[in-house]
């Protein structure tokens, strides 16, 4: 896997990153289960919802790496020792309530699907999964890092939307939800600490204007992409935002389905409305 990313510098205050829609699948991932299954981790099509982005001068990261091979969007203390085959050679999280992600087979390499199919029937090198962090992570987290950083010195701030997408209805080991009926849409800044809440408000106003459903917070507040790139102190807006895969796809075949267009204009001028925001006059 020679190009891990795909990054487009843009010339605005606002970076849009999609750590979860990659679906090149690299030789070495020797993954066991079948692949219908474990593509239900990806965030499919969410680039090509966005893909007007780049022309309004928005910067672009997107992932090309598939999410359950390593996701971008954990930390990478989140290493799910019970995968290794010898001890883990850097820090493990702690922390209980990212340890409840990692126990389902959530952690930085998957261990299980949404639905709890085992990935592998093997247990991975520490070798091979450093090798994973230094292919993909870093390089993703470099370049969106470069990203906010050359977006915030155009104006003295920026705004990062970190965009996803999520099922219809929350998988068995997908949340701790479990069931739940998703929203159309979730807006996700961890409580008001990666975004202003005048910020995410305006977000959840406008999106529910457009006539969807928006939650906040709830079931998804936003994880280590808004966590580490958020700091609304130092006017750094990173929002998490969920979209329904059944505003735009089939969710048994992966298809993109007739509605996809209005979705995309939907979230055109959402795109258009922060980019026409200074946050610190919110």
């Amino acid at each position: 896997m020679n190009l891990p990313l795909r990054h487009l510098p843009g010339s605005t205050a606002v970076v849009l990153d999609s750590p979860h829609s990659g679906t090149v699948y690299p030789a070495d991932f020797a993954y066991a289960c079948d692949l219908a299954a474990l593509r239900t981790a990806e965030d499919t099509h969410v680039e090509k919802l966005y893909d007007f982005a780049p022309a309004l001068g928005v910067h672009w990261v997107e992932a090309l790496f598939p999410r359950s091979y390593l996701d971008a969007n954990r930390n990478v203390t989140e290493v799910d020792v019970s995968l290794l085959d010898g001890p883990w050679t850097g820090p493990v999280e702690t922390d209980p309530k990212v340890l409840s992600k990692v126990r389902l087979g959530k952690g930085l390499i998957w261990r299980t699907t949404d639905d709890g199919i085992p990935i592998y029937t093997r247990q991975l090198s520490v070798t091979e999964v450093e090798a994973r962090i230094a292919r993909c992570w870093q390089p993703y987290h470099l370049a969106v890092s470069q990203a906010i950083e050359a977006a915030h010195a155009l104006r003295g701030y920026n705004i990062h939307i970190n965009c996803h997408s999520m099922p219809a209805v929350a998988s068995s080991h997908a949340t701790e939800f479990p069931g739940e009926a998703h929203a159309d849409f979730v807006v996700g800044d961890r409580e008001g600490t990666t975004a202003s809440p005048a910020l995410s408000q305006l977000v959840c106003a406008h999106l529910t204007a457009q006539g969807y459903s928006v939650s906040y917070n709830h079931p998804y507040k936003g994880v280590e992409l808004v966590r580490r790139y958020g700091d609304p102190t130092r006017h750094r807006h990173s929002i998490q935002l969920e979209i329904n895969r059944k505003l735009y796809m089939n969710e048994r075949t992966l298809e993109m389905t007739p509605e996809a267009p209005a979705l995309k204009a939907a979230l055109r001028s959402l795109v258009e409305l922060l980019l026409a925001t200074d946050p610190r006059q919110l």
